[in-house]
Protein backbone atom coordinates (compact mmCIF):
# COMPACT_ATOMS: atom_id res chain seq x y z
CA UNK A 1 0.00 0.00 0.00
CA UNK A 2 1.08 3.31 -0.78
CA UNK A 3 0.45 4.71 2.71
CA UNK A 4 -1.26 3.06 5.92
CA UNK A 5 -1.87 6.07 7.46
CA UNK A 6 -3.25 9.95 6.50
CA UNK A 7 -1.29 13.02 7.34
CA UNK A 8 -3.66 13.80 9.43
CA UNK A 9 -4.94 11.19 11.50
CA UNK A 10 -1.67 10.23 14.00
CA UNK A 11 -1.71 11.46 17.86
CA UNK A 12 0.63 10.68 20.30
CA UNK A 13 -1.59 7.41 21.49
CA UNK A 14 0.37 5.78 17.67
CA UNK A 15 3.79 6.11 19.75
CA UNK A 16 5.96 3.39 18.81
CA UNK A 17 3.28 2.28 15.52
CA UNK A 18 5.38 1.65 12.28
CA UNK A 19 3.87 3.34 9.52
CA UNK A 20 3.54 4.47 5.46
CA UNK A 21 2.38 7.96 4.51
CA UNK A 22 2.41 9.46 1.12
CA UNK A 23 1.88 13.16 0.29
CA UNK A 24 3.45 16.49 -0.93
CA UNK A 25 6.45 18.37 0.60
CA UNK A 26 5.35 21.42 2.15
CA UNK A 27 8.75 22.25 3.80
CA UNK A 28 12.28 20.96 4.02
CA UNK A 29 13.71 22.06 7.41
CA UNK A 30 17.72 21.41 7.26
CA UNK A 31 19.84 21.81 10.30
CA UNK A 32 22.69 19.79 9.44
CA UNK A 33 22.58 16.84 11.39
CA UNK A 34 18.90 16.96 11.38
CA UNK A 35 16.60 17.26 8.45
CA UNK A 36 12.72 17.93 9.11
CA UNK A 37 10.14 17.54 6.21
CA UNK A 38 6.55 18.60 6.25
CA UNK A 39 4.66 16.06 4.73
CA UNK A 40 1.35 17.43 3.49
CA UNK A 41 -2.06 15.43 2.48
CA UNK A 42 -6.04 16.37 2.34
CA UNK A 43 -6.17 15.24 5.88
CA UNK A 44 -3.40 17.27 7.32
CA UNK A 45 0.42 17.82 7.84
CA UNK A 46 3.01 15.40 9.45
CA UNK A 47 6.44 16.43 10.30
CA UNK A 48 9.18 13.37 8.92
CA UNK A 49 12.41 13.40 11.33
CA UNK A 50 15.70 12.16 9.65
CA UNK A 51 18.33 12.39 12.63
CA UNK A 52 21.72 11.06 13.14
CA UNK A 53 20.56 7.71 13.48
CA UNK A 54 19.22 7.48 9.84
CA UNK A 55 22.21 6.54 7.21
CA UNK A 56 23.81 9.07 5.22
CA UNK A 57 22.05 8.43 2.13
CA UNK A 58 18.45 8.49 3.80
CA UNK A 59 19.44 11.94 5.32
CA UNK A 60 21.29 13.21 1.66
CA UNK A 61 17.94 12.37 0.03
CA UNK A 62 15.39 14.37 2.38
CA UNK A 63 17.80 17.16 2.14
CA UNK A 64 17.23 17.53 -2.21
CA UNK A 65 13.99 17.61 -1.34
CA UNK A 66 11.84 20.47 -2.77
CA UNK A 67 8.68 21.68 -2.27
CA UNK A 68 5.04 19.91 -3.65
CA UNK A 69 7.77 16.59 -4.50
CA UNK A 70 5.33 13.93 -4.17
CA UNK A 71 7.10 11.12 -1.45
CA UNK A 72 6.24 8.23 0.12
CA UNK A 73 8.06 7.93 3.34
CA UNK A 74 7.90 4.62 6.04
CA UNK A 75 9.02 5.21 9.66
CA UNK A 76 7.80 4.69 13.79
CA UNK A 77 6.16 7.26 15.36
CA UNK A 78 7.53 9.36 18.23
CA UNK A 79 6.77 11.54 20.05
CA UNK A 80 7.84 15.24 19.28
CA UNK A 81 10.40 16.79 21.54
CA UNK A 82 9.87 20.46 19.96
CA UNK A 83 5.83 19.81 19.82
CA UNK A 84 3.79 21.99 17.68
CA UNK A 85 0.29 23.33 19.39
CA UNK A 86 -0.87 25.06 15.82
CA UNK A 87 -1.18 21.31 13.90
CA UNK A 88 -3.79 18.32 15.24
CA UNK A 89 -0.47 16.38 14.73
CA UNK A 90 2.04 18.43 16.33
CA UNK A 91 2.83 15.91 19.19
CA UNK A 92 4.54 13.24 16.87
CA UNK A 93 6.54 13.04 14.44
CA UNK A 94 7.82 9.92 12.10
CA UNK A 95 11.35 8.52 12.69
CA UNK A 96 11.79 7.70 8.59
CA UNK A 97 13.58 4.57 8.03
CA UNK A 98 12.51 4.69 4.65
CA UNK A 99 12.28 7.54 1.31
CA UNK A 100 10.46 7.08 -1.47
CA UNK A 101 10.32 9.86 -4.38
CA UNK A 102 7.26 9.63 -6.21
CA UNK A 103 7.28 12.55 -8.49
CA UNK A 104 9.22 15.70 -8.59
CA UNK A 105 8.05 19.07 -8.92
CA UNK A 106 8.97 22.13 -10.17
CA UNK A 107 8.77 25.04 -7.96
CA UNK A 108 5.11 25.93 -7.53
CA UNK A 109 4.72 29.86 -9.35
CA UNK A 110 3.13 30.78 -5.53
CA UNK A 111 2.99 29.51 -1.94
CA UNK A 112 1.07 26.61 -1.37
CA UNK A 113 -0.34 28.15 1.99
CA UNK A 114 -3.54 30.09 3.57
CA UNK A 115 -1.65 32.94 3.20
CA UNK A 116 -0.27 32.70 0.06
CA UNK A 117 1.68 34.88 -2.34
CA UNK A 118 -0.10 34.67 -4.89
CA UNK A 119 -2.80 36.80 -6.83
CA UNK A 120 -6.20 35.89 -8.04
CA UNK A 121 -5.50 35.59 -11.69
CA UNK A 122 -2.09 33.50 -10.95
CA UNK A 123 -3.88 31.32 -9.04
CA UNK A 124 -6.70 30.59 -11.52
CA UNK A 125 -4.42 29.81 -13.77
CA UNK A 126 -3.04 27.10 -11.30
CA UNK A 127 -6.35 25.95 -9.79
CA UNK A 128 -4.65 22.72 -9.78
CA UNK A 129 -2.14 23.85 -7.56
CA UNK A 130 -4.57 26.47 -5.45
CA UNK A 131 -7.20 23.69 -4.45
CA UNK A 132 -4.07 22.12 -2.84
CA UNK A 133 -4.34 25.13 -0.08
CA UNK A 134 -5.91 24.14 2.95
CA UNK A 135 -8.36 27.02 3.27
CA UNK A 136 -9.98 26.34 -0.54
CA UNK A 137 -10.01 22.71 0.29
CA UNK A 138 -11.97 22.73 3.75
CA UNK A 139 -14.68 25.39 0.96
CA UNK A 140 -14.95 22.27 -1.03
CA UNK A 141 -15.35 20.03 1.97
CA UNK A 142 -17.72 22.38 3.11
CA UNK A 143 -19.39 22.21 -0.29
CA UNK A 144 -20.06 18.58 -0.22
CA UNK A 145 -20.93 18.14 3.38
CA UNK A 146 -24.06 20.64 2.76
CA UNK A 147 -25.16 18.72 -0.80
CA UNK A 148 -25.13 15.71 1.44
CA UNK A 149 -27.32 17.23 4.20
CA UNK A 150 -29.36 18.82 1.43
CA UNK A 151 -30.43 15.53 -0.25
CA UNK A 152 -30.57 13.71 3.32
CA UNK A 153 -33.52 16.85 4.51
CA UNK A 154 -35.46 16.81 0.90
CA UNK A 155 -35.10 12.66 0.59
CA UNK A 156 -36.56 12.42 4.12
CA UNK A 157 -39.39 14.83 2.99
CA UNK A 158 -40.48 12.70 0.58
CA UNK A 159 -38.81 14.22 -2.69
CA UNK A 160 -37.24 12.87 -5.40
CA UNK A 161 -33.84 13.76 -7.36
CA UNK A 162 -34.60 13.64 -11.27
CA UNK A 163 -32.08 14.67 -14.04
CA UNK A 164 -33.73 16.99 -16.33
CA UNK A 165 -31.50 17.43 -19.82
CA UNK A 166 -28.88 20.07 -20.35
CA UNK A 167 -29.36 20.71 -24.09
CA UNK A 168 -33.11 22.37 -24.05
CA UNK A 169 -34.74 24.84 -26.14
CA UNK A 170 -33.94 28.46 -26.03
CA UNK A 171 -35.73 30.53 -23.36
CA UNK A 172 -35.41 33.95 -24.38
CA UNK A 173 -37.37 35.82 -22.13
CA UNK A 174 -34.81 35.23 -19.43
CA UNK A 175 -31.56 36.17 -19.18
CA UNK A 176 -29.04 35.31 -22.45
CA UNK A 177 -28.67 31.54 -23.19
CA UNK A 178 -25.63 29.75 -24.44
CA UNK A 179 -26.05 28.52 -27.09
CA UNK A 180 -25.03 25.15 -28.99
CA UNK A 181 -24.97 24.42 -32.86
CA UNK A 182 -26.61 20.92 -33.83
CA UNK A 183 -24.63 19.34 -35.85
CA UNK A 184 -27.27 16.68 -37.35
CA UNK A 185 -29.54 19.70 -37.68
CA UNK A 186 -27.70 22.41 -39.82
CA UNK A 187 -28.77 25.95 -38.72
CA UNK A 188 -30.59 24.79 -35.58
CA UNK A 189 -29.41 25.25 -32.04
CA UNK A 190 -29.59 23.68 -28.57
CA UNK A 191 -29.41 26.18 -25.46
CA UNK A 192 -28.03 25.40 -21.98
CA UNK A 193 -30.94 25.82 -19.18
CA UNK A 194 -30.78 29.03 -16.92
CA UNK A 195 -32.85 26.85 -14.69
CA UNK A 196 -35.07 23.71 -15.35
CA UNK A 197 -38.01 25.81 -14.33
CA UNK A 198 -40.98 24.29 -17.53
CA UNK A 199 -39.16 20.65 -17.12
CA UNK A 200 -39.77 20.48 -13.55
CA UNK A 201 -43.50 21.95 -14.05
CA UNK A 202 -43.80 19.20 -16.09
CA UNK A 203 -42.70 16.69 -13.51
CA UNK A 204 -45.22 18.12 -11.29
CA UNK A 205 -48.13 17.64 -14.31
CA UNK A 206 -46.62 13.96 -14.24
CA UNK A 207 -47.59 13.45 -10.97
CA UNK A 208 -44.15 13.61 -9.31
CA UNK A 209 -45.14 15.56 -6.76
CA UNK A 210 -42.17 16.59 -5.01
CA UNK A 211 -38.83 17.01 -7.08
CA UNK A 212 -35.37 18.17 -6.65
CA UNK A 213 -31.94 18.32 -8.14
CA UNK A 214 -28.63 19.62 -7.70
CA UNK A 215 -29.14 21.30 -10.94
CA UNK A 216 -26.14 23.11 -13.41
CA UNK A 217 -27.51 26.30 -14.54
CA UNK A 218 -26.04 28.67 -17.19
CA UNK A 219 -26.85 32.40 -17.92
CA UNK A 220 -24.83 34.67 -20.40
CA UNK A 221 -24.20 37.36 -17.54
CA UNK A 222 -21.97 39.85 -16.79
CA UNK A 223 -19.75 38.33 -14.07
CA UNK A 224 -19.87 39.78 -10.57
CA UNK A 225 -18.41 38.34 -7.09
CA UNK A 226 -21.66 36.55 -6.87
CA UNK A 227 -22.39 35.66 -10.63
CA UNK A 228 -20.54 32.73 -12.57
CA UNK A 229 -21.97 31.89 -16.08
CA UNK A 230 -22.18 28.71 -15.08
CA UNK A 231 -23.46 27.65 -11.35
CA UNK A 232 -25.24 25.05 -9.40
CA UNK A 233 -28.86 25.22 -8.13
CA UNK A 234 -30.75 23.47 -5.31
CA UNK A 235 -33.77 23.24 -7.42
CA UNK A 236 -37.47 22.12 -5.99
CA UNK A 237 -40.66 21.79 -6.83
CA UNK A 238 -44.05 20.45 -4.99
CA UNK A 239 -48.00 20.28 -5.79
CA UNK A 240 -50.92 20.86 -3.92
CA UNK A 241 -48.64 23.12 -1.77
CA UNK A 242 -49.61 27.06 -1.52
CA UNK A 243 -47.00 29.91 -0.65
CA UNK A 244 -46.74 29.33 3.13
CA UNK A 245 -46.09 25.23 2.58
CA UNK A 246 -43.12 25.70 0.15
CA UNK A 247 -41.68 28.54 2.73
CA UNK A 248 -42.00 27.12 5.63
CA UNK A 249 -40.77 23.32 4.09
CA UNK A 250 -37.34 25.34 2.85
CA UNK A 251 -37.25 27.77 6.04
CA UNK A 252 -36.91 24.26 7.61
CA UNK A 253 -34.00 23.27 5.47
CA UNK A 254 -32.37 26.21 6.17
CA UNK A 255 -32.66 25.88 9.85
CA UNK A 256 -31.06 22.72 9.26
CA UNK A 257 -28.41 23.95 7.52
CA UNK A 258 -27.45 26.44 9.92
CA UNK A 259 -27.21 24.13 12.80
CA UNK A 260 -25.45 21.41 11.39
CA UNK A 261 -22.95 23.17 9.71
CA UNK A 262 -22.75 26.69 11.64
CA UNK A 263 -24.33 25.84 15.07
CA UNK A 264 -26.59 28.57 14.31
CA UNK A 265 -30.27 28.28 15.53
CA UNK A 266 -32.56 30.61 13.61
CA UNK A 267 -35.96 31.55 14.95
CA UNK A 268 -38.26 29.34 14.24
CA UNK A 269 -40.30 31.92 12.42
CA UNK A 270 -38.52 34.04 9.85
CA UNK A 271 -39.98 37.51 9.46
CA UNK A 272 -41.52 38.30 5.99
CA UNK A 273 -40.94 41.10 4.41
CA UNK A 274 -42.72 42.77 1.88
CA UNK A 275 -41.03 44.21 -1.14
CA UNK A 276 -42.63 47.61 -1.23
CA UNK A 277 -41.37 47.50 2.81
CA UNK A 278 -38.17 46.67 1.75
CA UNK A 279 -37.46 49.46 -0.80
CA UNK A 280 -38.57 51.74 1.35
CA UNK A 281 -37.15 51.06 4.53
CA UNK A 282 -33.99 49.50 2.80
CA UNK A 283 -33.83 50.74 -1.26
CA UNK A 284 -33.03 46.97 -1.73
CA UNK A 285 -34.55 43.69 -2.06
CA UNK A 286 -32.61 41.97 -0.78
CA UNK A 287 -31.72 43.94 2.71
CA UNK A 288 -28.92 43.10 5.24
CA UNK A 289 -30.68 43.46 8.69
CA UNK A 290 -26.89 42.85 10.57
CA UNK A 291 -27.30 46.54 11.11
CA UNK A 292 -29.77 49.16 11.18
CA UNK A 293 -29.81 53.06 9.27
CA UNK A 294 -32.96 52.10 7.80
CA UNK A 295 -33.92 55.28 5.74
CA UNK A 296 -36.38 58.16 6.87
CA UNK A 297 -37.62 60.04 4.47
CA UNK A 298 -37.29 63.68 4.78
CA UNK A 299 -38.68 65.78 1.70
CA UNK A 300 -41.82 66.79 4.16
CA UNK A 301 -39.70 68.44 7.19
CA UNK A 302 -37.44 70.71 4.90
CA UNK A 303 -39.39 73.99 4.14
CA UNK A 304 -39.89 74.76 0.86
CA UNK A 305 -38.50 77.55 -1.26
CA UNK A 306 -35.02 77.43 0.69
CA UNK A 307 -32.63 74.75 -1.38
CA UNK A 308 -33.98 74.02 -4.85
CA UNK A 309 -31.76 70.68 -4.91
CA UNK A 310 -34.54 69.58 -2.46
CA UNK A 311 -37.60 71.37 -3.98
CA UNK A 312 -37.32 69.52 -7.28
CA UNK A 313 -36.61 66.51 -5.94
CA UNK A 314 -39.39 63.53 -5.61
CA UNK A 315 -37.70 61.56 -2.86
CA UNK A 316 -35.49 63.32 -0.16
CA UNK A 317 -34.26 60.22 2.26
CA UNK A 318 -31.39 59.82 5.06
CA UNK A 319 -29.94 57.16 6.83
CA UNK A 320 -28.11 58.14 11.05
CA UNK A 321 -24.95 56.65 11.73
CA UNK A 322 -24.75 56.82 15.22
CA UNK A 323 -22.03 58.32 16.85
CA UNK A 324 -20.53 59.48 13.61
CA UNK A 325 -20.38 63.42 13.64
CA UNK A 326 -17.04 63.21 14.99
CA UNK A 327 -16.31 62.87 10.73
CA UNK A 328 -13.55 64.67 9.53
CA UNK A 329 -13.69 66.96 6.53
CA UNK A 330 -11.72 64.45 4.75
CA UNK A 331 -14.49 61.31 5.41
CA UNK A 332 -16.87 63.62 4.27
CA UNK A 333 -15.63 64.35 1.11
CA UNK A 334 -14.71 60.61 1.00
CA UNK A 335 -18.43 59.54 1.32
CA UNK A 336 -19.17 62.66 -1.43
CA UNK A 337 -16.99 60.96 -3.83
CA UNK A 338 -18.06 57.37 -3.41
CA UNK A 339 -21.89 58.40 -4.15
CA UNK A 340 -21.10 60.17 -7.15
CA UNK A 341 -19.04 57.59 -8.47
CA UNK A 342 -20.02 55.56 -11.71
CA UNK A 343 -20.88 52.84 -8.97
CA UNK A 344 -23.45 55.16 -7.40
CA UNK A 345 -24.54 57.48 -9.55
CA UNK A 346 -25.68 60.54 -7.44
CA UNK A 347 -25.13 63.71 -7.70
CA UNK A 348 -24.20 64.72 -4.22
CA UNK A 349 -24.37 64.17 -0.60
CA UNK A 350 -26.30 66.38 2.24
CA UNK A 351 -25.22 65.64 5.29
CA UNK A 352 -26.32 66.76 8.99
CA UNK A 353 -23.96 66.18 12.34
CA UNK A 354 -25.82 65.97 15.51
CA UNK A 355 -22.90 67.13 17.89
CA UNK A 356 -22.49 65.80 20.81
CA UNK A 357 -23.81 69.33 22.67
CA UNK A 358 -26.85 69.21 20.90
CA UNK A 359 -25.76 71.89 18.46
CA UNK A 360 -26.46 71.20 14.60
CA UNK A 361 -23.23 71.70 11.77
CA UNK A 362 -25.02 70.72 7.88
CA UNK A 363 -23.47 71.27 4.84
CA UNK A 364 -26.67 73.15 4.05
CA UNK A 365 -26.68 75.24 7.07
CA UNK A 366 -26.70 78.62 4.75
CA UNK A 367 -30.59 77.01 3.12
CA UNK A 368 -31.93 76.33 6.96
CA UNK A 369 -32.51 77.71 10.24
CA UNK A 370 -30.75 75.42 13.13
CA UNK A 371 -34.37 75.04 14.37
CA UNK A 372 -35.23 74.06 10.80
CA UNK A 373 -32.55 71.50 11.20
CA UNK A 374 -33.48 70.68 14.50
CA UNK A 375 -36.57 69.39 13.70
CA UNK A 376 -35.03 67.32 10.15
CA UNK A 377 -33.02 65.59 13.36
CA UNK A 378 -36.19 64.65 15.11
CA UNK A 379 -37.74 63.24 12.19
CA UNK A 380 -34.33 61.11 11.40
CA UNK A 381 -34.53 59.93 15.28
CA UNK A 382 -30.95 61.40 15.62
CA UNK A 383 -29.27 61.26 18.57
CA UNK A 384 -26.27 63.61 20.13
CA UNK A 385 -23.30 62.52 18.10
CA UNK A 386 -25.08 61.25 15.11
CA UNK A 387 -24.03 61.73 11.61
CA UNK A 388 -27.30 61.97 8.98
CA UNK A 389 -26.15 61.68 5.28
CA UNK A 390 -28.81 62.64 2.95
CA UNK A 391 -29.21 62.19 -0.98
CA UNK A 392 -32.39 63.90 -3.16
CA UNK A 393 -33.24 62.50 -6.64
CA UNK A 394 -36.31 62.62 -8.90
CA UNK A 395 -36.81 59.10 -9.54
CA UNK A 396 -37.82 57.97 -5.71
CA UNK A 397 -36.83 54.06 -6.25
CA UNK A 398 -33.35 54.95 -7.98
CA UNK A 399 -32.54 57.33 -5.36
CA UNK A 400 -33.14 54.55 -2.77
CA UNK A 401 -31.00 52.18 -4.24
CA UNK A 402 -28.13 55.06 -4.12
CA UNK A 403 -28.30 55.19 -0.60
CA UNK A 404 -28.64 51.09 -0.21
CA UNK A 405 -25.00 51.32 -1.28
CA UNK A 406 -23.90 54.30 0.97
CA UNK A 407 -25.84 52.44 3.88
CA UNK A 408 -23.83 49.42 2.76
CA UNK A 409 -20.59 51.58 2.30
CA UNK A 410 -21.09 52.77 5.56
CA UNK A 411 -21.88 49.08 7.18
CA UNK A 412 -18.50 48.45 6.23
CA UNK A 413 -16.58 51.17 7.54
CA UNK A 414 -18.27 50.89 10.75
CA UNK A 415 -17.20 46.90 10.87
CA UNK A 416 -21.48 46.13 11.40
CA UNK A 417 -21.13 43.28 9.01
CA UNK A 418 -19.98 40.38 11.39
CA UNK A 419 -19.64 37.12 8.69
CA UNK A 420 -20.88 35.52 12.40
CA UNK A 421 -24.10 36.64 12.57
CA UNK A 422 -26.85 35.65 10.44
CA UNK A 423 -30.20 37.54 9.36
CA UNK A 424 -32.45 35.77 7.44
CA UNK A 425 -35.89 36.93 5.86
CA UNK A 426 -38.10 36.13 3.18
CA UNK A 427 -38.87 39.11 0.66
CA UNK A 428 -42.72 38.45 -0.43
CA UNK A 429 -45.10 40.38 -2.91
CA UNK A 430 -43.18 41.14 -5.63
CA UNK A 431 -44.37 43.16 -8.65
CA UNK A 432 -45.14 40.42 -11.45
CA UNK A 433 -43.79 42.78 -14.18
CA UNK A 434 -40.94 45.19 -14.61
CA UNK A 435 -40.63 47.88 -17.33
CA UNK A 436 -37.76 47.29 -19.95
CA UNK A 437 -36.30 50.43 -21.70
CA UNK A 438 -34.84 47.66 -24.00
CA UNK A 439 -37.62 45.97 -25.46
CA UNK A 440 -40.40 49.05 -24.47
CA UNK A 441 -42.81 46.56 -23.00
CA UNK A 442 -43.25 44.90 -19.58
CA UNK A 443 -41.42 41.50 -18.83
CA UNK A 444 -41.72 39.09 -16.42
CA UNK A 445 -39.47 40.34 -12.94
CA UNK A 446 -39.54 36.49 -12.45
CA UNK A 447 -40.59 34.25 -15.23
CA UNK A 448 -44.34 34.39 -17.48
CA UNK A 449 -45.22 31.35 -15.03
CA UNK A 450 -45.33 32.95 -11.82
CA UNK A 451 -48.70 33.04 -10.37
CA UNK A 452 -50.27 36.75 -9.60
CA UNK A 453 -51.34 37.69 -6.44
CA UNK A 454 -55.84 36.17 -6.50
CA UNK A 455 -56.70 39.68 -5.16
CA UNK A 456 -54.72 41.41 -8.03
CA UNK A 457 -56.39 39.61 -11.16
CA UNK A 458 -58.34 42.82 -12.19
CA UNK A 459 -55.49 44.62 -12.63
CA UNK A 460 -54.33 42.17 -15.47
CA UNK A 461 -56.38 44.52 -18.10
CA UNK A 462 -56.39 47.88 -16.08
CA UNK A 463 -52.95 48.38 -14.88
CA UNK A 464 -50.87 45.19 -14.91
CA UNK A 465 -47.81 47.62 -13.65
CA UNK A 466 -49.42 47.24 -10.06
CA UNK A 467 -50.16 43.64 -10.11
CA UNK A 468 -48.26 41.83 -7.16
CA UNK A 469 -46.67 37.93 -7.53
CA UNK A 470 -46.73 34.88 -5.29
CA UNK A 471 -43.17 34.61 -5.29
CA UNK A 472 -40.75 34.90 -2.36
CA UNK A 473 -36.77 35.23 -1.97
CA UNK A 474 -34.88 33.86 0.70
CA UNK A 475 -32.28 36.58 1.87
CA UNK A 476 -29.59 36.10 4.49
CA UNK A 477 -26.94 38.94 5.48
CA UNK A 478 -28.46 41.07 1.98
CA UNK A 479 -28.07 38.01 -0.36
CA UNK A 480 -30.26 36.20 -2.68
CA UNK A 481 -29.70 32.74 -1.82
CA UNK A 482 -32.77 31.63 -3.42
CA UNK A 483 -36.36 32.19 -4.70
CA UNK A 484 -39.34 31.17 -6.52
CA UNK A 485 -42.78 31.39 -6.98
CA UNK A 486 -46.41 29.78 -7.11
CA UNK A 487 -46.77 28.46 -10.96
CA UNK A 488 -49.67 29.06 -13.21
CA UNK A 489 -51.38 25.99 -13.65
CA UNK A 490 -54.48 27.61 -15.25
CA UNK A 491 -54.05 27.50 -19.41
CA UNK A 492 -56.55 30.24 -19.56
CA UNK A 493 -54.33 32.48 -16.91
CA UNK A 494 -51.59 31.42 -18.79
CA UNK A 495 -52.60 32.85 -21.86
CA UNK A 496 -53.91 35.95 -20.63
CA UNK A 497 -50.36 36.36 -18.94
CA UNK A 498 -48.62 35.80 -22.31
CA UNK A 499 -51.03 38.22 -23.90
CA UNK A 500 -50.03 41.08 -21.65
CA UNK A 501 -46.40 40.37 -21.84
CA UNK A 502 -46.91 41.00 -25.55
CA UNK A 503 -46.85 37.16 -26.61
CA UNK A 504 -48.66 36.41 -30.12
CA UNK A 505 -50.95 33.37 -29.48
CA UNK A 506 -48.72 32.04 -32.22
CA UNK A 507 -45.51 32.91 -30.54
CA UNK A 508 -46.55 31.45 -27.26
CA UNK A 509 -47.39 28.28 -28.54
CA UNK A 510 -44.27 28.25 -31.02
CA UNK A 511 -42.01 28.93 -27.68
CA UNK A 512 -44.06 27.03 -24.75
CA UNK A 513 -46.25 25.00 -26.42
CA UNK A 514 -45.29 21.95 -24.59
CA UNK A 515 -46.26 23.44 -21.72
CA UNK A 516 -49.80 24.80 -22.54
CA UNK A 517 -50.81 21.51 -24.25
CA UNK A 518 -49.61 19.63 -21.31
CA UNK A 519 -51.98 21.80 -19.25
CA UNK A 520 -54.33 20.53 -21.04
CA UNK A 521 -54.50 17.30 -19.34
CA UNK A 522 -54.68 17.87 -15.44
CA UNK A 523 -52.49 20.43 -13.89
CA UNK A 524 -52.30 20.40 -10.68
CA UNK A 525 -51.56 23.54 -8.06
CA UNK A 526 -47.55 23.45 -7.88
CA UNK A 527 -44.74 25.80 -6.68
CA UNK A 528 -41.09 26.04 -6.18
CA UNK A 529 -37.97 27.51 -4.99
CA UNK A 530 -34.52 27.04 -6.08
CA UNK A 531 -31.48 28.05 -3.59
CA UNK A 532 -28.04 28.86 -5.12
CA UNK A 533 -25.71 26.39 -4.06
CA UNK A 534 -22.59 28.37 -4.42
CA UNK A 535 -23.97 31.62 -2.53
CA UNK A 536 -25.74 29.15 0.10
CA UNK A 537 -21.90 27.27 0.98
CA UNK A 538 -20.09 31.01 0.10
CA UNK A 539 -22.20 32.38 3.40
CA UNK A 540 -21.70 29.28 5.50
CA UNK A 541 -18.07 29.89 4.45
CA UNK A 542 -17.67 33.79 5.18
CA UNK A 543 -16.54 34.54 2.00
CA UNK A 544 -17.61 37.55 -0.19
CA UNK A 545 -17.02 35.78 -3.41
CA UNK A 546 -18.25 32.35 -4.47
CA UNK A 547 -15.19 31.60 -6.89
CA UNK A 548 -13.68 30.36 -4.25
CA UNK A 549 -16.32 27.23 -3.28
CA UNK A 550 -16.30 26.05 -7.33
CA UNK A 551 -13.39 23.79 -8.02
CA UNK A 552 -12.48 25.54 -11.35
CA UNK A 553 -14.73 28.76 -11.66
CA UNK A 554 -14.39 31.58 -14.24
CA UNK A 555 -12.33 34.91 -13.64
CA UNK A 556 -14.20 37.88 -14.25
CA UNK A 557 -14.42 38.02 -17.85
CA UNK A 558 -15.97 34.39 -18.11
CA UNK A 559 -13.00 32.98 -18.69
CA UNK A 560 -11.46 29.83 -17.80
CA UNK A 561 -7.93 31.24 -17.73
CA UNK A 562 -6.42 27.26 -16.77
CA UNK A 563 -7.67 25.34 -19.97
CA UNK A 564 -7.82 29.09 -21.99
CA UNK A 565 -11.88 28.61 -22.59
CA UNK A 566 -13.45 29.72 -23.94
CA UNK A 567 -11.29 29.84 -27.17
CA UNK A 568 -11.57 29.05 -31.06
CA UNK A 569 -12.24 25.95 -32.93
CA UNK A 570 -11.09 24.34 -36.10
CA UNK A 571 -12.53 25.14 -39.64
CA UNK A 572 -13.25 21.43 -39.78
CA UNK A 573 -15.75 21.75 -36.46
CA UNK A 574 -17.21 24.66 -38.23
CA UNK A 575 -17.84 23.04 -41.60
CA UNK A 576 -19.51 20.03 -39.88
CA UNK A 577 -22.02 22.42 -38.07
CA UNK A 578 -22.10 24.27 -41.25
CA UNK A 579 -21.69 27.71 -39.65
CA UNK A 580 -19.21 30.91 -40.99
CA UNK A 581 -17.69 32.77 -38.27
CA UNK A 582 -18.01 36.69 -38.62
CA UNK A 583 -15.33 38.32 -36.17
CA UNK A 584 -16.04 41.94 -38.24
CA UNK A 585 -13.62 44.18 -37.23
CA UNK A 586 -11.69 41.40 -34.44
CA UNK A 587 -9.35 39.04 -35.45
CA UNK A 588 -8.99 35.40 -34.61
CA UNK A 589 -5.48 35.07 -32.37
Amino acid sequence: MYRTKTCGELRIENVGEEVTLAGWVQGVHNLGALTFVDLRDRYGITQLAFNEEASEELRLKAGKLGREYVVQATGVVAERYSKNKKLATGDIEILVSELNIVSESQTPPFTIEDNTDGGDELRMKYRYLDLRRPCVRKNLELRHRMTILIRNFLDSQNFIEVETPILIGSTPEGARDFVVPSRMNPGQFYALPQSPQTLKQLLMVSGFDRYFQIAKCFRDEDLRADRQPEFTQIDCEMSFVDQEDVIQMFEEMARHLFKEVRGVTLPAKLRQMTWQEAMEKYGSDKPDLRFGMEFHELKDVFPAGQFAVFDDAAYVGGIVCKGCASYTRKQLDQLTDFVKSQQVGAKGLVYVKVNADGTIKSSVDKFYTPEQLAAVAEKAEAKPGDLILILSGSQPNKTRVQLCALRLEMGKRLGLMDKNRFECLWIVDFPLFEWSDEEQRLMSTHHPFTMPNPADLPLLDTDPAKVRAMAYDFVCNGIEVGGGSLRIHDGKLQAKMFEVLGFTPEKAMQQFGFLINAFKYGAPPHAGLAFGLDRFVSIMAGLDSIRDVIAFPKNNSGRDVMLDAPGFIDQKQLDELQLNIDLKDKEQK
